[in-house]
């Protein structure tokens, strides 16, 4: 038996991870650490409620992590928690540095004390910066950070902690960077939920002028499985990109869900560029595929099916949630 902390456990992704786990190892001890800010919902950890042992707190709380290591006698950190909404953090960038990266170093610090067996963190694609919509070619585990907004810097800082620990005091690390993520129980401000939710009200869709950037899409439970297949067999001081290679614009997004429901594309209303708007993300995700022979399951047409009718079948999950940002797009 294992035990795991999973930080950000209340999380879209976090929870998604903290299923799967405990769906492929039941017998394994699991310690869910979420804050529970206006994007953390227990209601998403709920059908195992009963199989964990929750934590409410923040992970820059140094004395509280700590003593939630010791106490859980965790071998294993997950480190899902970050602040990522970019909109939001071009308007109060503090708290992104403050989560991202002194919660993540808080995080290490306690771990390299207690003398943990494993230390993932879970990062994303965008602290590369951007690459030209004709650019050939993709991002790999050697390119050069150049983050362009103060979220995608703040994940840069938190994923230079977590390499600086594993080489400067042997805390056994490991990274995964990730496309963007689609799939179920994902907080209605991201750009699918956001899309499917107003739509299904009827209300206008309100796409960035600069609507051909482009993204590359992974389902949720591909990247889970991505970081699964890291935890069991990925090298230590290693990093792997989880991708898909399929992209699709924020623009045909849009046009993809009002189809879906059966509505008019005059639904989508052009709104001003967010500052530091990055053009497109494309992973090699080839180091993963050929290692750890992971593959994605989900593709993209299915899982956004799937995803899209998921919001119309569970509007008592969404609704509550819509007025919760701190941002509203397309103001």
């Amino acid at each position: 038996m294992t035990s795991l902390l999973v930080t950000g456990a209340a999380g879209f992704i976090g929870s998604h991870f903290t299923r799967y786990w405990l769906e492929k190892h039941p017998e394994d001890s699991l310690v869910a650490f979420d804050a529970l800010t206006y994007a953390g919902v227990r209601a998403n950890l709920a059908d195992v409620a009963d199989r964990i042992t929750f934590v409410r707190g923040d992970v820059t709380d140094g004395p509280l992590v700590a003593r939630t290591l010791a106490g859980h006698r965790v071998e294993v950190v997950v480190n899902f928690a970050a602040e990522s909404h970019n909109s939001l953090a071009v308007l109060a960038p503090d708290r992104f540095f403050r989560t991202n990266v002194l919660g993540t170093q808080t995080l290490l610090e306690a771990s390299r004390r207690l003398g943990v067996a494993r230390f993932h963190h879970v990062s994303t694609c965008e602290v590369y910066g951007d690459l030209a919509l004709d650019a050939e070619e993709a991002f790999t585990e050697e390119s050069p950070y150049r983050p362009r907004t103060p979220y995608s810097a703040s994940k840069a800082g938190a994923d230079h902690a977590v390499r600086a620990y594993h080489e400067t005091y042997g805390l056994p690390v490991t990274l995964t960077n990730s496309a963007n993520n689609y799939g179920s129980h994902q907080f209605p401000e991201k750009v699918l939920p956001l899309f499917t939710t107003r739509a299904l009200d009827g209300l206008d869709l309100p796409v960035y002028a600069s609507r051909e950037n482009r993204r590359e899409w992974i389902h949720v439970r591909d990247h889970v499985r991505a970081i699964a297949a890291v935890l069991h067999a990925g090298r230590i001081g290693e990093t792997y990109h989880v991708g898909t290679g399929t992209e699709l614009s924020v623009g045909a997004l849009a046009e993809h869900v009002l189809t879906e429901l059966g509505l008019p594309l005059s639904l989508v209303r052009t709104v001003p560029d967010r500052p530091g708007h990055d053009r497109r993300y494309l992973l090699d995700s080839s180091k993963l595929r050929a290692e750890l022979g992971w593959r994605p399951r989900v593709d993209l047409a299915t899982g956004l099916r799937e995803t899209i009718q998921w919001y119309a079948r569970h509007r008592a999950w969404w609704e509550p949630l819509r007025g919760l940002s701190p941002v509203v797009e397309g103001r």
